[in-house]
């Protein structure tokens, strides 16, 4: 069984808009089609691009990015081909949960997906089956999320190779963003920037603060530097008269296995620190306070290595195992 889309010529020109099947049968779905919107936007020959935001229904930047590229590119302007799934996984965008509340899925943790398997696979499948061989580039749009609050930053797999590697460093800094976290290889098997490694197709995500809102100023950042990275990519004509910045070098993160900040007890999460700023192995950087035990001194959790507060935790009510927040080294991005 592979991949169907209703609405969509990958064959033809012109803007198509259509979805995606996924077919569940349940109290709510039997005899129905979830719908995974798509757009195809294309001028013919030349570059293929494919924008992938909802991959977590609670993650907004990225849907409102997209959404705004379906209505106002014109196809014209463009030297090739946008596919565009501004609500990927839609059962989640809709409820706005991270993880579909049909059966759970986490999509970013289930590609390549199975035609046959349940509404979360059946979308990773397809991605990875439909769109993403038609593909010569990806950009996997994240924010943080209802749960957390990130840098705006890209962020990158290391490899697979070195020419892969190299057009996602050219792709980063074209986007523009004021911040870079570079990750291990494939370091989630099942994420789209996995299955992109693995397809051979250079493959970008990007964290776009979160905290479960919309953050306008990272938003207008990436109006711009979205224009930048698909003129960079070949897939949108300059435009007339206007010359092409150059955008300064991002700040080059790392995020490493001595990031996370743990807790080990459950309470009230007081940060000491703020997201952007720089800390040294072993600063008190938080604090969780015990609910019950009233005459207890909080818990005081260091840093566990230098660097800069890369993401925060948002909910303060945590558990033992909450990763309170992420200390990301600087990297020196000539030496990788």
């Amino acid at each position: 069984m592979s991949a169907v889309f209703t609405g969509i010529d990958f064959s033809g020109t012109g803007k198509q808009l259509g979805y995606g099947h996924v077919v569940h049968s349940d109290n709510v779905h039997d005899g129905s089609v979830i719908p995974v919107p798509v757009a195809h936007l294309s001028s013919g020959p030349g570059p293929v691009v494919l924008l992938v935001a909802g991959t977590h229904g609670d993650e907004y930047e990225g849907q409102i990015l997209l959404h705004e590229l379906v209505r106002t590119i014109d196809p014209a302007d463009l030297t090739g081909t946008l596919m565009i799934v501004p609500a990927a996984n839609s059962a989640a965008v809709r409820a706005g949960t991270r993880v579909s509340p049909i059966d759970a899925g986490n999509l970013n943790r289930s590609y390549p997906g199975d035609a046959r398997g349940g509404p979360t696979d059946q979308v990773a499948n397809l991605i990875s089956s439909g769109l993403l061989p038609r593909a010569d580039f990806v950009i996997d749009l994240h924010s943080g999320g209802s749960n957390s609050t990130y840098l705006p930053s890209s962020f990158t797999y290391r490899g697979p190779d070195e020419a892969g590697w190299a057009a996602k460093l050219k792709a980063v800094r074209s986007l523009g963003l004021p911040y870079a976290m570079v990750v291990a290889p494939l370091l989630e098997p099942g994420s789209l920037s996995s299955a992109g490694d693995l397809a051979g197709i250079p493959t970008i995500s990007t964290e776009l603060s979160g905290a479960g809102t919309v953050d306008r100023r990272t938003l207008a950042t990436m109006r711009t530097g979205m224009g930048g990275l698909l003129r960079s990519l070949g897939v949108l004509a300059p435009e007339d008269g206007t010359p092409e910045l150059d955008p300064d070098d991002p700040v080059w993160l790392e995020l490493v296995s001595d990031s996370p900040v743990t807790s080990t007890a459950v309470g009230l999460f007081e940060p000491l620190v703020d997201l952007g700023d720089q800390v040294a192995a072993g600063a008190p950087v938080a604090q969780v306070h015990f609910i019950d035990e009233l005459d207890r001194d909080p818990l005081t959790l260091t840093a566990r290595v230098d660097g800069m507060v890369a993401i925060m935790r948002r909910p303060t009510l945590v558990s033992a195992g909450t990763h309170l927040m992420y200390i990301a080294p600087l990297l020196d991005i000539d030496t990788v």
